[in-house]
């Protein structure tokens, strides 16, 4: 082969650095972006921010494609001070549960050493209620026999709520019992001795060993399911984290109208100094930054202002496809892939998957993430698509209304629903969407009373 130099023309897909930021922008939520330009405003010396406030009056707007107003500093002072979320009064009250313990321990009769003993305990105890550590751990760290680490342990037992502090699900299960009254001696017996069998059905051996009948078994498992096997749940616990809609979906007759939660992101004013700078088309290297930024800063507003169209747009044509579900609830539920969004938005398939991701929708019928409303579907005798959301609600449906003592099979709903509903549906997707809904197999849902 000749060597040489020689020219070619080829085109190339660039991501630029505005391209990748108007990307990432559509990714996130409205609250990750309201974090996302507050930390791009401690970047930016031009950007200033503040929250939104619906009583405030009309900013000005000049030639720029930014919106600021410049106020009086009392002005401004009064904003800073009105600046109010419900959110910001939510008090944090979780008790955790060794804490529960603990100021149940202070109120016992018993010396400074079992105190201690009882409070270390205490503090491993898991958020779930189970006692978490062995005799050898706490014999490390205090000087403590194993009876008496045994009797602190039925102290600490003795506590509320009912079943804290068991090493075991068996032992949570029979401190529990042994507070009923009167005493369920039966049920004691089923959990000491036959608590797997229990779990998994095998109800007839049990009943044969203690000589009882299964109706007596179905009773001892109703009693035992009424039990908490995580009797530390109440308390602690991860903190509970609220969920914002991103976008709205109300009804206003036969229509729906989709409006934007624009009021969760701050308004961003233009410093002023900076403004005047820009204004006054100044010179040098003070000038150049102003204006390096001024360009960052209009690029991420157009951005801004490009994630809300395509929301919109996306979030219109999911409520064109499924208008049945936001008119009836679930049960009428359309399938829906990302293609036919993205062909009603006119968009690529990956931005309709960005613009979904992490997004939540408020409906008549509550509170939705946006992905919801993608799933497959089954075609039924007439060639039309059922969702497998809808499926769902007749497996459940049926399952409701099947008699207790002579439960459904996975093939007997499969046949109720291909002559019912005309959907052919087979028995090992029964089992999967049964699966999915938590339902138990029909061996496992059988009554004896």
């Amino acid at each position: 082969m000749e060597m040489g130099l020689y020219q070619q023309q080829t085109m190339k897909l660039v991501m630029t650095q505005e391209l990748r930021q108007a990307i990432s922008l559509l990714q996130l939520s409205t609250l990750d972006l309201h974090q996302y330009i507050e930390e791009a405003a401690l970047e930016n010396p031009l950007m200033e921010i503040e929250e939104q406030d619906t009583s405030s009056m009309h900013a000005e707007s000049y030639d720029m494609p930014v919106m600021w107003h410049d106020e009086p500093p009392e002005m401004q002072e009064r904003e800073e001070h009105n600046e109010y979320s419900p959110f910001d009064q939510a008090k944090d009250d979780r008790l955790r549960v060794p804490d529960y313990l603990i100021q149940q321990i202070r109120l016992m009769p018993v010396d400074k050493f079992e105190t201690k003993v009882l409070k270390h305990l205490a503090s491993n105890v898991g958020d779930n209620g189970y006692l978490e550590g062995t005799y050898e751990e706490t014999a490390a760290v205090l000087p403590v026999s194993w009876e008496k680490y045994e009797e602190c342990v039925a102290h600490l037992q003795r506590l509320e709520p009912a079943g804290i502090a068991a090493r075991s699900l068996k032992e949570c299960l029979l401190l529990q019992l042994q507070r009923k009254f009167p005493r369920y001696e039966l049920a004691e017996q089923v959990v000491s001795d036959w608590l797997e069998e229990l779990g998994t059905h095998r109800w007839k051996e049990a009943a044969k060993r203690l000589n009882v009948s299964l109706a007596d078994i179905q009773k001892v498992y109703d009693e035992i399911q009424q039990l908490d096997p995580y009797p530390g749940s109440s308390f602690g616990g991860e903190k509970p984290v609220c969920l914002v809609p991103d976008v709205y979906v109300e009804r206003q007759g036969d229509t729906f109208s989709v409006e934007l939660r624009d009021e969760g992101l701050p308004k961003i004013r233009l410093n002023r100094q900076y403004r005047h700078l820009l204004e006054n088309k100044e010179e040098g290297e003070a000038a150049e930054y102003a204006k390096q930024k001024y360009k960052q800063l209009t690029w991420m507003l157009k951005s801004i202002d490009q994630r809300q169209q395509t929301i919109r747009s996306v979030t219109e044509a999911i409520v064109e496809f499924q208008r049945d579900f936001f008119k009836d609830g679930t049960s009428q539920m359309k399938p829906l892939t990302l293609k036919d969004v993205a062909e009603a938005a006119d968009v690529h398939e990956s931005t309709v998957s960005r613009t979904t991701t992490n997004k939540y929708v408020q409906t008549p019928h509550g509170l939705f993430e946006l992905k919801y409303f993608f799933s497959a579907g089954m075609n039924n005798h007439d060639g039309e698509q059922t969702s497998t959301f809808a499926i769902k609600d007749m497996i459940h449906d049926l399952v409701d209304k099947e008699e207790k003592q002579r439960p459904l099979s996975d093939q007997k709903i499969s046949t109720l629903i291909e002559t019912e509903r005309g959907i052919s549906i087979s028995r090992r997707a029964v089992a999967k969407y049964r699966d999915e809904l938590n339902i138990l197999s029909s061996s496992k849902r059988k009554r004896y009373v």
